[in-house]
């Protein structure tokens, strides 16, 4: 019985949660003005396991997209992508510019000094793979805040 008991403990040590492995740092949304119906969240994130960023969500706002920001010529273009990796070890910034989140529909305007649940949706790779959510508590700030992340990572889609 013990050596079944130890062989449970030690498979659920090895299939351990991928959002417990993953890092949020400088988490912030941008404030908006009185109409702004959409605006961005950014942070860096780090994991010590490949895992993927493939959803996003929060109460304040009607839809929640992932995009991506990169130049088309001398435009600068904004897209929608379906995820994000995380490379195990490699951190990857969400700034302007590259990745990021946009809340779109916004329910109010969002202030400077206010906190905004985010949830992000994250998957392990691997064939048993299990989606996993973490809620992510990001203050508002103001319009011309720009992070100590500002330029965005080594990108991978």
């Amino acid at each position: 019985m013990n050596k079944q008991l130890f062989a449970v403990l030690a498979m659920s040590a090895l299939m351990a949660s991928a959002t417990a492995q993953v890092s949020v740092t400088a988490p912030w949304v941008r404030a908006t003005v009185a109409a702004q119906k959409s605006t961005g969240a950014f942070m860096h994130l780090q994991s010590a396991h490949d895992v993927r960023l493939v959803g996003v969500s929060t109460p304040l706002a009607q839809a929640v997209e992932l995009h991506r920001s990169q130049m088309d010529g001398s435009t600068m273009k904004m897209r929608q992508v379906d995820g994000i990796d995380l490379p195990a070890g490699r951190g990857v910034n969400l700034a302007s510019g590259g990745y990021h989140i946009m809340l779109i529909g916004l329910k109010r305007q969002l202030n400077d000094g206010e906190v905004v649940p985010i949830t992000l949706v994250l998957e392990p790779k691997g064939k048993l793979a299990k989606r996993e959510s973490i809620t992510v508590r990001m203050p508002v700030k103001p319009l011309g805040f720009t992070s100590p992340h500002a330029r965005s990572a080594p990108m991978s889609h």
